[in-house]
């Protein structure tokens, strides 16, 4: 079994999620008392989220990248990074360390494909809904991603005010499967849930729009990617 370095924290909410759904898939597959091999790395979220608004995103690279090379001198044999936005400095990442780097957005994409989705909406931070390190990605693998333009700050805020601090509103989840709707009547397909927190909020149960949770998608890749 190969060691997962995951870079956690971000929220640690979200990282919750990824020790969970790890070792739930490795035990699937191997039975018994198995359960994963991880090193978790960590990081104070507050200084990293103000870098972020402040456009700083190569102070943000160098703790992606610091955290990375701690990982991998750790011990770990990849590097799983539990936050979509952060998947902004994954160029840095790879360049700083010799581990392959598990995509949230590809693992994703992959999921997307197999169920024949053609165009699908696309729910995060601003960041990752607004610049082209997520979308562009997607759109090269073949799918359309369309995102709601008008409630960019408040899909923003419900994420980083609310989800980030561990508080879950019923009014923000109903905001949210509001927006949902309204891209599914603008042609969405699915709904990818670009944060690792919206899925603490909005679930499949909630929408007959297939929901493309990134968290419990990239968690199950990491684990079975461990397992080859």
């Amino acid at each position: 079994m190969k060691t997962i370095g995951l870079i956690g924290g971000m929220s640690w909410e979200s990282t919750v999620t990824y020790y969970q759904v790890i070792n739930e898939t490795v035990k699937q597959h191997l039975g018994g008392l198995h359960s994963a091999k991880i090193i978790i790395h960590s990081i104070d979220f507050a200084p990293l989220a103000q870098k972020q608004e402040e456009d700083d995103w190569d102070s943000c690279a160098q703790m992606m990248v610091q955290a990375a090379q701690s990982l991998e001198r750790a011990g770990a044999d990849l590097i799983v990074i539990g936050a979509n936005t952060m998947h902004k400095c994954v160029k840095q990442v790879e360049e700083s360390c010799s581990l392959p780097v598990l995509h949230i957005a590809d693992a994703t994409l992959s999921v997307m494909k197999q169920d024949g989705i053609a165009k699908t909406a696309l729910l995060g931070t601003k960041y990752t809904m607004c610049q082209d390190f997520y979308k562009q990605r997607i759109e090269q693998g073949g799918v359309e991603v369309i995102i709601p333009e008008k409630e960019i700050d408040t899909v923003n805020s419900i994420i980083y005010d609310e989800l980030c601090a561990g508080i879950f509103k019923e009014a923000s989840k109903q905001r949210l499967l509001e927006i949902i709707t309204e891209l599914k009547e603008q042609g969405a397909q699915g709904v990818i849930l670009g944060c690792t927190e919206l899925g603490l909020l909005v679930r499949q149960e909630d929408t007959d729009l297939p929901v493309f949770d990134t968290a419990l998608i990239h968690a199950e890749q990491a684990a079975l990617e461990s397992l080859r």
